[in-house]
């Protein structure tokens, strides 16, 4: 019996040793799972952590290269030229990039596994990039596309960037000097106003302009003077100035309630943007003589010349001194009258009914320039006139006027040589349809309103080498010891749908101080000028005479602007817009 109950319990714990075992080897193999899952789970992370690393670098480096391409454009304003022909993303503007050679040679150009990537400064060779370059579209607007490879640790990220000039069209509003052009109403003038506030103990010679309670400025503004007030200005866009004040905010109150900036601070004070000396360089775009600067050219007018645009997308031009359209040579000594710019001569653009001009209706040149040049008087250029002889045989100038209906019937001129009869004066109003840049060696006058058929499409600019003058004529009459002026033009208000710039001179209203109020000027755009130019006059927010201001900023111009504008003497880069897309190229260099 005793012996059956100790094999009983033998066998018993033989079981409970068994069953022990079998938990250990159990726990032994979970724990060892966890162990392996553990190492698997931190060497997993460390991967994906590395992975995110190296993506972010990536982009950060695709960054750098844009950072790097722009820093180069601000040393060498010809870089724009420089790129890869043969990448896939310059396939369009190929034949005007050549690659840098020597010690010019970049690194960033490369292409393909056995090209060249540029190393990202103080990466010490980890992160790197190559960029290509469009410039298809800087012939037209200044602006260059980029797109940029970043690569680090096996990843790479793209990026593609427009880069924009910076320039006058940055601004709805941009002065160069806060005071009256002593030019405006008398051109024979030689009082010198080039005078910054900051300059001089006194200029008080001049006529300062202020800005004050009926000013309401709807955009981003500049002024290399001090800017003046005398009342409740609004200024609903960034503000700044190329003055510094020695406490206090960066502008000179000179009496009435104080102005109020949209942003707290304003005006920031930033460096001074230099004005170019003239407009020629727009010149240039209608010779044809340079395929590599101006692959496709523009027209050149010459003498006065009457623009209307029409809604279909054309335009009448009168201009009967005009004998090439196109010309090479910097003496312009030989030229060409491409189909485009319409027919010189009394079978075009001298069209006469009767015995008044009416000139050639063409299709306006796309993403061109028109150039208005003084009749000149230098012997062998191809435009140049003997007497009054033009392709038409002659042209008969009224004293005082030109040959093209101004001054208008009963009108005083405003001052001597107002409408000279061989200036480069352009007369121009309409609806246009399209994008263009029109230029003169004199003045601009906007005869009547000028609007955008579709205002997120066309796009224009005015550059005058002198003034542009919002055209306003008047009939003045005397009478005993009274004056009386009449408007000659019907209705009231002026809208202007263009970025505007006077190089030298002012954007103002022909007779600003005189007759009636004349309603409100409204400039969908961008104001750019030497001078300040006065638009009417009147206390507070009611007008005397000539117009109140309604200035708008066309948003457009943040990103783009119109063919050929002027940019000024120091030319910097920005990026306006930027997006992420597919890598162009895989870590090794091949396209992706």
């Amino acid at each position: 019996m005793m012996h059956i109950l100790r094999l009983i319990r033998t066998r018993i714990d033989d079981r409970e040793r068994g069953i022990a075992m079998v938990m250990v080897i159990g726990m032994t193999v979970l724990l060892s799972g966890l162990v392996v899952a553990g190492i698997a789970y931190g060497t997993g992370a460390a991967r994906q952590s590395q992975r995110d690393q190296n993506w972010s670098s990536a982009l950060a480096a695709a960054y750098a290269g844009i950072e790097e391409y722009e820093s180069r454009l601000a040393n060498d304003l010809g870089y724009f030229a420089y790129g890869n022909p043969a990448a896939p993303f310059s396939a369009t503007s190929a034949a005007r990039l050549t690659l840098p050679s020597g010690a010019s040679a970049n690194p960033a150009f490369g292409l393909g596994p056995s090209g060249t990537w540029a190393n990202v400064a103080g990466s010490a060779g980890a992160a790197q990039f190559r960029y290509e370059v469009d410039s298809s579209r800087f012939y037209i607007d200044g602006t260059l596309r980029l797109r940029s490879t970043g690569r680090a640790g096996g990843e790479t990220r793209t990026i593609v960037a427009d880069i924009k000039q910076k320039g006058f069209i940055d601004f709805l509003y941009f002065t160069d000097y806060e005071v009256m052009d002593p030019q405006a109403l008398n051109p024979t003038s030689t009082a010198d106003c080039a005078i910054h506030y900051y300059d001089a103990a006194s200029r008080s010679h001049c006529s300062t302009i202020f800005f004050g309670g009926a000013d309401v400025i709807n955009g981003p503004l500049h002024t290399n003077d001090a800017l003046q007030t005398n009342g409740p200005a609004r200024f609903n866009g960034k503000v700044t100035t190329a003055y510094k004040a020695a406490s206090g905010a960066n502008y000179v109150r000179s009496g009435g309630t104080a102005p109020t900036f949209y942003i707290a601070g304003d005006p920031q004070s930033i460096a001074t943007i230099g004005m170019p000396a003239t407009n020629s360089q727009i010149k240039k775009e209608t010779r044809s003589d340079l395929p590599a600067e101006v692959p496709v050219t523009g027209c050149l007018y010459t003498g006065p010349t009457k623009i209307t645009f029409h809604d279909n997308g054309q335009m009448t031009v009168i201009s009967p001194w005009t004998k090439a359209t196109n010309t090479t040579g910097t003496s312009d000594t030989t030229g060409t009258a491409p189909a485009k710019c319409g027919t010189p001569g009394a079978s075009g653009l001298a069209a006469k009914t009767g015995s008044v001009f009416t000139g050639q209706r063409i299709n306006i040149p796309q993403n061109l320039v028109v150039y208005v040049q003084n009749v000149p008087s230098v012997a062998g250029n191809v435009n140049t006139t003997s007497g009054s002889t033009t392709p038409t045989g002659s042209v008969t100038c009224p004293s005082g006027g030109n040959a093209i209906g101004y001054p208008m019937t009963d009108e005083t001129a405003p001052f001597s040589g107002a409408y000279g009869c061989r200036n480069g004066d352009v007369f121009v109003q309409g609806t246009l349809k399209g994008n263009m840049t029109i230029a003169s060696e004199n003045y601009i006058y906007v005869t009547g309103d000028i609007r955008y058929s579709n205002s997120g499409e066309d796009m224009l600019g005015l550059v005058g080498n002198n003034a542009v003058w919002v055209y306003n004529p008047m009939r003045v009459t005397t009478s005993w010891s009274t004056t009386t002026y009449t408007a000659l033009l019907s209705g009231s208000n002026r809208r202007i749908d263009a970025a505007i710039l006077s190089v030298a001179h002012t954007f103002m209203v022909q007779n600003y101080n005189r007759g009636s109020a004349r309603g409100t000027l409204t400039v969908n755009g961008a104001i750019g000028q030497k001078f300040r130019g006065p638009v009417g006059t009147g206390s507070g927010a009611s007008m005397t005479t000539g117009y109140g201001k309604d200035y708008n900023y066309d948003e457009r111009f943040r990103y783009t602007a119109p063919p050929k504008f002027l940019s000024p003497v120091t030319t910097t880069y920005g990026v306006s817009v930027w997006i992420e897309v597919e890598p162009a190229f895989r870590p090794d260099g091949s396209v992706s």
